[in-house]
């Protein structure tokens, strides 16, 4: 028997050899089975890794068990590798409970802290980034521990691959990054996804180090990983290794292969990388036909025991409450009640001592953001962090708003918390991804909570027209699995900070950046907490009521002020995810009129929402239509004349005159 690969001699025992046979075998069992059950019509959709299992099996057998790895949705030998029971990854095919994700999410988008795998997302390029911080908390921890990390030669087209890169070599974390360069992007060529000879040349310009490694050859992937991940272990940095290999079949199994060359596929069966490696066990007299026989045979009657397992398995039940109730981690909110002493502080040094309190409470919490270290940050809000808490826990970034809140994810999913401070909240929209996809939605997929908190300067006032100026907090509010909150007072913003970091889930902190200055207000000295989901009733009344947050609250103060004849019922929502909807309809029903002040534009905003859960749920209390008062349908412009016309500032005084007239 000759073989088309070339293995070179090892020092590998035959045990070893004959395990990384087994182990590419059972993947490829599995593979085969499950184009047969999807010709049948029991599981929905494939994404094959047949060509490829040398790859998964030679990195994951090279890592050692409680080292996190990330895979994609063709390394399904990475899970059969972690030797994750078989009828657990049927059932999760199958969208059933024995699954990862409750029938949530498909194929290989979950993950399990169990054996130390964290799946993918659609979105691909968030992955690295999610790496990154998992192996930041590594080198935190000093565990001396590598994640590897995968993704196909089309994903590292993606930006967010691009800013992973940089940050784990700028911060030399000990992350393998691992390319599966397999010829197509779906149906796109390699020659349309790049134009470089090869993915590792990509490295230079990070600083990194790279390897190319014959993807179909196991001896060459598990021999070479195996010394790569070694030495990361001793000399934390981050590699990166192309892997060349080929996909054999469709994207999908619907997308075929017809826009494949045949004598490119006829060259890549050739290359078959368990046929070439059984006839090189068999040639060097290791491996023989019964043994591999046997081999089969035991692998394909665990198949079918699990699969019956998995069949005999009830369709999956839920209810409303178990959907909702998993939408976030469950957070046992601890009461921190204030204290006596008190001291004036402006908005901007509330945040400034909450945060630092919450720095000392939680001795491995983590903050990052550009210019956050020795300069303080733009604001000045971490001014002396440095040098209080050193730079491993107060970490300057590039400028790169995704890869950090996945790093943020990547701490979490290794149990540390973290702040990551946008430097604008307009800038989040640089990170938007994985907020909204991976942040969000963890917790409802697999049962990993996001314990990240961003923290969001935002708002109008200052004229810095339309990129520092947007209050755009109704874009998170309605992403299910988000916490909103956004404080109008420096007694708030400290106590509810507080809160935010203790909560495991994912919170985006609001401060607005008018405020941040010409607010003072008496504190609490000590660390304190405010719970969420509480609106603060800041003056009581029977004639109308007026609901605001952030900047809003503070117009609406003023224009009470000029008019004492009003009795008017204030209310400040300060958290908007989770809402107050009592207070809200307690008062609606006393005053029978209510008006909600927004600095945000009407449309699709904060105000809307509040409006319509007023007249659905107190409309017969009502003696006239809730009134929405918000700025200009535009972007926020700069010069101060044409900003002071856009905001529903000065609107608001003939608007809530109306009302009470109606």
């Amino acid at each position: 028997m000759s073989s088309n690969i070339k293995y070179n001699k090892t020092k590998l025992s035959s045990d070893t050899k004959v395990a990384l046979y087994k182990a590419m075998l059972k993947p490829r069992l599995i593979e085969e089975k499950m184009l047969i059950l999807l010709r049948q019509g029991k599981i929905s959709k494939w994404f094959s890794g047949i060509g490829q299992e040398a790859i998964s099996v030679g990195v994951t057998m090279s890592m050692q068990p409680e080292e996190y790895i990330l895979p994609m949705h063709r390394n399904l030998g990475v899970f059969t590798t972690r030797e994750i029971p078989l009828y657990r990854l049927f059932s999760q095919w199958q969208g059933k409970a024995n699954g990862f994700t409750k029938g949530r999410d498909r194929s290989f988008h979950f993950g399990t802290q169990e054996y130390n795998i964290v799946g993918m997302i659609s979105h691909l390029g968030p992955q690295f980034g999610v790496a990154d911080g998992i192996a930041l908390a590594s080198k935190l921890k000093n565990k001396k521990q590598v994640t590897a990390v995968f993704t196909g030669e089309g994903g590292t087209s993606e930006g967010d691959i691009h800013e992973a890169l940089n940050v784990a070599s700028v911060w030399q974390l000990p992350v393998l990054f691992c390319i599966e360069n397999n010829g197509y992007g779906l149906s796109t060529p390699t020659t349309e996804q790049y134009n470089c000879k090869d993915l590792a040349d990509r490295a230079l310009g990070y600083g990194m180090e790279s390897h190319i490694i014959d993807g179909n050859n196991i001896l060459e992937v598990y021999t070479k990983v195996s010394e790569i991940t070694e030495d990361i272990r001793n000399n934390p940095r981050p590699v990166l290794i192309e892997f060349k290999t080929f996909r054999m079949r469709g994207h999908e199994e619907a997308s075929g292969t017809k826009y494949v060359p045949q004598d490119l596929m006829d060259a890549w069966e050739k290359k078959d990388p368990i046929d070439n490696y059984r006839s090189y066990l068999m040639a060097e007299g290791i491996l023989t036909e019964k043994q591999d026989d046997i081999f089969k045979a035991e692998i394909k009657a665990e198949i079918d025991t699990d699969l019956d397992k998995t069949n005999a398995e009830e369709k999956i039940k839920s209810s409303i409450s178990n959907e909702l109730n998993d939408v976030f981690q469950e957070f046992n909110y601890q009461e921190v009640t204030k204290n006596s002493n008190t001291k004036e502080l402006r908005l901007v040094d509330a945040i400034h001592e909450g945060l630092k309190q919450s720095m000392e409470k939680h001795n491995d919490l983590v903050i990052m953001g550009q210019d956050v270290a020795e300069y303080g940050g733009v604001f000045k809000i971490t001014d002396g962090f440095v040098e209080a808490f050193g730079k491993d826990r107060v970490r300057n970034t590039p400028i790169c708003e995704s890869a950090i809140i996945e790093t943020g994810m990547g701490l979490s999913i290794a149990g540390i918390k973290s702040v990551v401070e946008l430097q604008f909240s307009d800038f989040v929209t640089s990170g938007f991804n994985p907020v909204v996809n991976y942040l969000a939605k963890s917790h409802y997929r697999w049962n990993q909570n996001a314990d990240v908190v961003l923290r969001m300067p935002c708002g109008a006032g200052v004229a810095a027209g339309p990129f520092h100026s947007q209050t755009n907090e109704a874009w998170f509010t309605k992403t299910p699995g988000l916490k909103v909150v956004y404080p109008a007072f420096p007694k708030d913003a400290k106590g509810l900070l507080a809160t935010a970091i203790n909560d495991p889930n994912p919170v985006l902190f609001f401060e607005h950046k008018a405020l941040y200055r010409s607010i003072r207000q008496d504190v609490p000295i000590d660390y304190f907490t405010i719970p969420f989901g509480k609106a603060a009733t800041l003056r009581t009344g029977e004639q109308i009521t007026v609901i605001a947050y952030g900047q809003a609250v503070h117009w609406a103060m003023n224009t009470l002020d000029k008019h004492p004849e009003i009795d008017a019922e204030l209310i400040d929502l300060r958290s908007l995810q989770p809402l107050d909807i009592d207070t809200i309809y307690a008062s609606a029903k006393k005053t029978g009129r209510v008006i909600i002040l927004q600095e945000d534009s009407l449309f699709g905003g904060i105000a809307s929402d509040v409006s319509a859960l007023i007249m659905e749920n107190c409309f017969e209390y009502l003696d006239a239509p809730v009134k929405r008062v918000a700025s200009l349908e535009t972007p926020i412009p700069f010069i101060n004349q044409l900003e002071d016309q856009y905001l529903s500032r000065d609107k608001f005084e003939g608007e809530l005159l109306e009302l009470i007239a109606y």
